[in-house]
């Protein structure tokens, strides 16, 4: 997994910070340093990463002990951990057994440290929710991401999309309509090239992961992908060749900012900012990254490839539980009460990435959210996880997302190389990091 600084979006492997700003700078807690085994005075240790605004972890905490265990049952205690360094957080409490009972993280966290025997499957607890109903209130396909063949290796909480957007202001200016289709797209690319806009907002140089995420959006919007069914890594396809080759297109027409390959997520944002981009792929909250809401930023519909494929980049945050707990039935009975509660945290509009449950997306509170809204009623049918065209997730897609030769397959390609060799590189460098 990757360590980059989390203050930004799409700098980790964890996915789903969306819109974070100054959320992270705020004295978030703590290493896992600290002794002790999985309970804390007797309680179940819950781990929590930042995953909002600088006021989502006095809620998730407030959330937590609220949590009234049954007889016999621990508590919960809570402790929010930083992202810089986590996957070494993680690791070595677990290694020491230091770690917690239940937690957030990485969105491959789970299943790396499953294929590692430290988790505990989450089979009781989504067994119960079918028994319940709660199961029908998951977005469809959630909870079939998590499955392996060993059983659900966490259950998720919450979801962080890539998706169009566009600014309204500077496509109307131009006489540009919002576009549907790959030609429409490159149509609009073209005219607003003449006024001096990029149409193809992405950015690949060091942290930002923007770039590499947009190409594999492009990818799967042509049916194509890093992963064929079986999880094994199947890069240098016609369908991922034609759709990079529809990248030169938007490169040589001047879409894309010849420096975007150097630029952080700071200078992206900025570029945003000073309305120098009129289209990209970004996060459910650059809106809230740039710190507008008065609607200019708007998300487009899926674009409909050349095969009429439509498709968006989703990652799928959860919450697992660990083999090492002082009660396993106490883990699961937590784990239950936090996925059945945790809409008081998009009531409070604290927490960034979008729900994963129906009921919260009905919210008023989340309603009112206008985009985001438009992302769960059109994009999540369409969104294929990072395994794609593998309908599982597996660990080795924690060593995958953000790697090196991600970054310098986007950079290759967005400088306006041929496409072919980079995505052979891409699939040796890849085939040597999944095993």
């Amino acid at each position: 997994m990757n360590t980059i600084d989390p203050s930004v979006p799409g700098r980790f492997s964890r996915r789903g910070f969306l819109g974070l700003g100054a959320a992270v700078g705020g004295g978030m807690l703590l290493s896992a340093c600290g002794g002790g085994s999985a309970s804390g005075g007797g309680n179940l240790k819950f781990w929590d990463m930042p995953w909002g605004q600088a006021n989502y972890t006095a809620a998730a905490k407030k959330l937590t002990e609220g949590y009234q265990p049954a007889d016999g049952l621990p508590g919960a205690t809570y402790q929010g951990i930083q992202w810089a360094n986590f996957s070494q957080t993680f690791s070595s409490a677990i290694a020491s057994k230091t770690g917690p009972a239940v937690s957030t993280g990485g969105g491959f966290q789970a299943f790396q440290f499953a294929e590692q025997g430290a988790i505990a499957y989450a089979d009781d607890v989504i067994d119960q929710f079918r028994q319940d109903g709660t199961a029908d209130d998951f977005l469809p396909g959630q909870l079939d991401a998590m499955k392996t063949a060993k059983g659900y290796a966490a259950v998720p909480w919450q979801l962080d999309f890539r998706v169009w957007w566009y600014r309204k202001s500077l496509l109307d200016a131009a006489g540009v309509e919002v576009p549907t289709t790959w030609d429409e797209l490159l149509n609009a690319c073209r005219t607003l090239a003449g006024r001096g806009l990029f149409g193809f907002g992405t950015g690949a140089g060091a942290g930002n992961n923007l770039g590499s995420q947009g190409l594999h959006l492009m990818m799967l919007n042509n049916g194509g992908g890093l992963f064929d069914p079986d999880g094994k890594v199947d890069v240098v396809t016609e369908a991922n060749l034609e759709a990079m080759r529809f990248v030169q297109e938007l490169v040589k027409a001047k879409a894309v900012d010849r420096a975007s390959i150097s630029y952080t997520t700071d200078n992206l944002i900025t570029q945003w900012k000073n309305k120098k981009v009129a289209m990209g792929i970004h996060t459910a909250g650059l809106d809230t990254d740039t710190g507008e809401s008065d609607g200019d930023l708007q998300v487009m519909g899926p674009l409909t490839g050349p095969g009429g494929a439509k498709a968006g980049l989703v990652f799928q945050n959860n919450i697992m539980m660990y083999a090492d707990t002082p009660s396993q039935k106490g883990s699961e009975a937590f784990l239950s009460y936090y996925i059945r509660n945790m809409k008081t945290l998009w009531q409070q509009n604290v927490v960034a990435g979008l729900p994963v449950l129906k009921s919260i997306v009905a919210l008023p509170e989340f309603q009112a959210q206008k985009q985001k809204a438009k992302i769960i009623a059109e994009w999540a049918p369409v969104a294929k996880s990072f395994a794609a065209n593998s309908k599982t997730l597996f660990g080795g897609l924690a060593a995958v997302d953000s790697s090196q030769p991600i970054t310098q397959f986007a950079q290759t390609v967005l400088a306006g190389k041929d496409p072919r060799p980079a995505l052979t590189t891409l699939q040796q460098a890849l085939e040597a990091i999944v095993k």
